[in-house]
């Protein structure tokens, strides 16, 4: 399964991408995020492995991610695996004038593990795609938030 979600967020591109590559501003807009700890390599280098814990309904969801791709400001793609679950999601952030950024995030998952996870697949694939805009748009809401305090 593979979608792309976008945003038109009103914040020159440079500061959206620092805000985006700011690991201690994940908690302002990733839902139930609750830490992030290294375990291989070096913060932001390709390659770096973390575990990354979120609060899911109550219960801790835990995500190996590593890191593939840093181009930036222009993309960075990460490898997400969890027990249920491995995708990838590129995030590109595109100048549109010298005040507007448009920020999309392509995730492609590749794997299901489990008959629930299969199922929810297959049933309902919009719910992964309307997750995802919904931080899409969280994070549009916070650099934005945080472009007008400067």
């Amino acid at each position: 399964m593979k979608f792309t979600c976008t945003t038109e967020i009103n914040a020159p591109m440079d500061k959206v991408v620092a805000l985006f590559d700011n690991p201690d501003n994940l908690r302002h807009w990733q839902q139930g995020y609750v830490s992030t700890e290294l375990i291989r390599g070096k913060t932001g280098e390709v390659g770096a492995q973390s575990k990354i814990t979120l609060n899911f309904r109550g219960r801790p969801m835990i995500l190996i991610e590593t890191l593939r791709v840093r181009d930036l400001p222009y993309e960075i793609k990460a490898l997400y695996e969890h027990e249920h679950m491995i995708n990838t999601a590129t995030h590109r952030f595109y100048p549109l004038d010298g005040r507007h950024t448009k920020y999309e995030t392509e995730v492609h998952y590749t794997q299901f593990i489990g008959i629930m996870p299969k199922l929810m697949a297959l049933l309902m694939p919009g719910m992964f795609r309307k997750q995802t805009q919904l931080t899409v748009e969280r994070f549009k809401a916070f650099a934005e938030k945080a472009h007008k305090a400067v």
